[in-house]
C-alpha cells in the first residue's frame, strides 16, 4: 500500500482514536483500550492504512508520549509521600519484579527449555509498560492508597527490570561459553540507571532557572516540553534511560519547586493527543501473526508472568503491612508490558542468537495480549478498590 500523506496519517490518528475511544466508553471499558483497538484496525494485518517504515517514522511519538509520562508520574514522587509511606512502593517494586522473574524462568525450565533461554526471557518478564496505567488513572482520576502505590511501583519497576535483566544477561552469557561473570556486563545495568538518576537531577535542578524569569503559562508550557525533550535527547546521546531520566527530573522539580503542582497541570495541557497517538501507533504495531508461533514456551511466558507480578506484589505488600486495598488489588494492575520488553529483545539476540527469534515472537504476543487486557483489568481493580467511580 502507498505510504500515506504524514499530515492524513496524524488527522486519521487522532480521529481514529475518538472514535474507537467513544466506542469503547459505551462497553464501560478505558479509552486507552480503544485507542489500541484502533490501530490495530489500521494497522497491517486489517485496513493496512499504518505499515512498515511508515509505522517506524512515527517513533517520534511514541518517544515523546513515553517521555511526558515519565515525568508526570516523576511528579508522584514527593518527600512528604515516602515520609508517610516509607520503603513501601521500593519493597513492592523489587518483589513484583524478581518475583515475575523468578516465576518465568523456573517454569520455562520445568517446561523442558534451556537455562539461558529461561533466564533471558525470566529477566524481560520483569519490565512494566507505564503508560496504559497512567492513561487509566488520569482518565477516571482515581485517587487513593492503591493508585499512589501503583505510581510509585510501575515508576520503580523500570530500574528493577533493567539490573535483573543485566545479571541475566551475564549468567546466561557465563552459560553459554562455559566461563566466568563478565564484571562489565554486570555493572552495565547499575551504570545506566546511576547516570540516569544523575542526569534527571541536573536537568531538574536546571529546570528552576528559567521559571524565575517566566511566570505565563505559555511560556511555562514551552520550557516544560522544552527540558522533556532535552532529557530525552541527552539520555539517548549518554546511554541513559530516557524514562528513568525524565522521572528523576519530575521528582526533582516537585520537590524543590513551589510552583511544581502548575507545571504538571500545564503540561497535562499538550499531553491528550500524543497520548492518543502513541496508543493508536501502538496498536497498528501489534503483530497478530505471532500469535500461531509462540508454542509452550509463550503460553507459559504470558500466564506465569501475571503469576510471578501478582505473587510478588502481595509478598511485597503483606512484608511491608500495606494497606489491605493494595495487598489484594495491586497485583492484577502490574499486567501491562510494552516498549522496555520489546526492547529488550534487541539486546537479547546478541545473548542467544539462536533463541533471538522465539524471544521476540514470545514477547510481541505478550504484549498484544497484556496491553488489551491490562487497561480494563486495573480499571476493574481500581473501582473494587473504590478509588473510581463507574462511569
Amino acid at each position: 500500500m502507498e505510504t500515506p500523506n504524514l499530515f492524513l496519517a496524524l488527522a486519521v490518528l487522532l480521529l481514529s482514536g475518538l472514535l474507537f475511544g467513544r466506542a469503547v466508553k459505551h462497553l464501560r471499558l478505558p479509552n486507552v483500550t480503544g485507542y489500541l483497538l484502533a490501530g490495530l484496525v489500521l494497522g497491517p494485518y486489517v485496513v493496512g492504512f499504518l505499515h512498515g517504515e511508515f509505522l517506524e517514522s512515527l517513533n517520534v511519538i511514541s518517544e515523546m508520549a513515553l517521555a511526558f509520562i515519565a515525568f508526570s508520574i516523576g511528579g508522584e514522587f514527593k518527600a512528604s509521600y515516602f515520609r508517610r509511606v516509607g520503603a513501601t512502593p521500593i519493597v513492592i517494586a523489587l518483589f513484583e519484579g524478581l518475583g515475575a522473574t523468578l516465576v518465568v524462568t523456573v517454569s520455562l525450565v520445568i517446561a523442558g527449555q534451556s537455562l539461558p533461554f529461561s533466564l533471558i526471557l525470566g529477566a524481560i518478564a520483569s519490565a512494566t509498560a507505564p503508560a496504559a496505567t497512567v492513561l487509566v488513572i488520569k482518565q477516571y482520576k482515581a485517587k487513593g492508597p492503591l493508585t499512589s502505590t501503583l505510581l510509585s511501583v510501575v515508576a520503580l519497576d523500570d530500574a528493577v527490570a533493567l539490573i535483573a535483566f543485566g545479571f541475566s544477561v551475564a549468567l546466561a552469557k557465563s552459560l553459554q561459553q562455559g566461563g566466568g561473570f563478565s564484571a562489565a556486563a554486570l555493572l552495565s545495568p547499575l551504570w545506566e540507571v546511576l547516570l540516569s538518576l544523575l542526569l534527571g537531577a541536573v536537568l531538574g535542578l536546571l529546570f528552576l532557572w528559567p521559571l524565575r524569569f517566566f511566570k505565563k503559562d505559555s511560556n511555562r508550557l514551552c520550557i516544560a516540553v522544552a527540558f522533556v525533550l532535552l532529557g530525552t535527547a541527552l539520555a539517548d546521546l549518554l546511554g541513559a534511560s530516557a524514562l528513568l531520566t525524565n522521572m528523576v527530573m519530575g521528582a526533582a522539580l516537585v520537590n524543590l519547586c513551589k510552583s511544581a503542582p502548575d507545571i504538571f497541570r500545564i503540561a497535562d495541557f499538550i499531553t491528550p493527543p500524543i497520548y492518543m497517538m502513541f496508543f493508536v501507533v501502538s496498536g497498528a504495531e501489534l503483530n497478530l501473526s505471532v500469535l500461531p508461533t509462540v508454542g509452550v514456551a509463550g503460553a507459559v511466558y504470558i500466564l506465569m508472568r501475571v503469576a510471578g507480578k501478582w505473587l510478588g506484589a502481595t509478598a511485597g505488600a503483606s512484608v511491608m503491612h500495606a494497606e489491605p486495598v493494595i495487598k489484594k488489588y495491586l497485583g492484577p494492575t502490574l499486567i501491562p508490558q510494552a516498549g522496555v520488553a520489546i526492547g529488550l529483545t534487541l539486546v537479547a539476540q546478541d545473548v542467544v542468537p539462536e533463541h533471538a527469534a522465539a524471544i521476540r515472537a514470545i514477547v510481541l504476543c505478550g504484549t498484544l495480549i497484556y496491553e488489551i487486557i491490562g487497561p480494563m483489568v486495573a480499571k476493574a481493580c481500581l473501582v473494587k478498590a473504590g478509588e473510581i467511580s463507574e462511569p
